[in-house]
């Protein structure tokens, strides 16, 4: 949920005569089920099976693609075969509920049944605390747990959440809206998704304040916070979004049923509604990355080189 703090913090949701409380609830569907939430930034694989359950939340732009969920391991681990029986943090029957886990695991040959480990629940932070001081071996998280164990010299990445099977792009993490919300109030929904754009545009465009922004409200070190930037912008590709392509979402429902973390298929009609992204005014987003990104940060830059960058240019 980067975008929600630099659109509050660079005033992008008051420029647009927005009054918005940013809050760090993970549980987006069931605040939406609550009425407690109108708007927020949720993992599509949870939103989806929410959905089929009866929660009142929609699609409405695009977040995410992938690259954002790691398989991080101690130092004492040296490939990924020595973490079989193993503590990990993987959650419950992780074969079920967490393709993230199934698409790491094939990559890397692994077993996706937690039968295979000692496996744990917890949340990122706590996985990472537990996995720093020995008492877990390795942890399935989002960043920036992995960029703080390679910054810390805590551990590793062994495994990405990347492209799907078939080679292509699936998606991650959405923009999601209450349904109530995007159907009785079109023009407060649009001018959300547009900040929402706009927050997505300043990370690609404006690194350095962006960093300093995620490692005040994610309380990391400011390196860190570049790592995880260059991580979604540059070395795992331009997957940070707000277009939304239905064909990766469709992928997305096609792999997760094959590997049975969804017991049924959504219908695209009632998930989504990117009726209101067409309106919004948003910009084309891959103009955007070609015309105002690839020629300042392009994607073969190493690290060292896109930070010289990004630190020379001081945005």
């Amino acid at each position: 949920m980067t975008a929600a703090p630099i659109a509050k913090d660079m005033g992008m949701y008051k420029q647009l005569g927005l009054n918005v409380n940013v809050t760090g609830n993970g549980k987006v569907p069931e605040a939406m089920a609550a009425g407690k939430m109108d708007v927020g930034y949720v993992g599509v694989e949870g939103l989806m099976q929410a959905h089929i359950k009866g929660a009142p939340a929609i699609i409405a732009a695009n977040n995410h693609l992938g690259g954002a969920v790691y398989l991080v391991a101690g130092n004492h681990i040296k490939n990924p075969q020595d973490l079989i029986g193993k503590k990990v943090a993987l959650g419950i029957d992780p074969e079920k509920t967490s393709s993230s886990w199934v698409n790491i695991a094939m990559k890397l040959k692994l077993p996706v049944e937690g039968k295979n480990y000692q496996t744990f629940k917890m949340t990122d932070k706590d996985e990472y605390l537990a996995m720093k001081t020995g008492k877990l071996d390795g942890m399935v998280t989002c960043d920036p747990w992995g960029s703080m164990a390679e910054y810390e010299k805590t551990g590793r990445i062994l495994g990405i959440e990347e492209k799907l099977p078939n080679g292509e792009w699936g998606i991650c993490c959405v923009f999601a809206m209450h349904r109530d919300f995007a159907t009785k109030h079109p023009d407060l929904a649009r001018k959300m998704i547009l900040a929402h754009s706009r927050a997505i545009q300043f990370i690609y465009t404006n690194p350095l304040q962006t960093a300093k922004i995620f490692a005040a409200n994610y309380m990391v070190p400011e390196e860190v916070a570049l790592m995880t930037i260059y991580k979604k912008t540059i070395a795992e590709g331009r997957t940070l979004t707000w277009e939304l392509n239905k064909r990766n979402l469709q992928d997305e429902i096609a792999f997760e049923m094959k590997v049975g973390t969804l017991a049924s298929a959504p219908k695209m009609n009632e998930l989504v509604n990117d009726k209101l992204l067409k309106e919004s005014g948003t910009e084309d987003f891959k103009k955007f990355i070609r015309t105002k990104v690839d020629p300042v940060f392009p994607l073969k830059l190493s690290y060292a080189d896109w930070k010289k960058k990004v630190m020379a240019r001081g945005l």
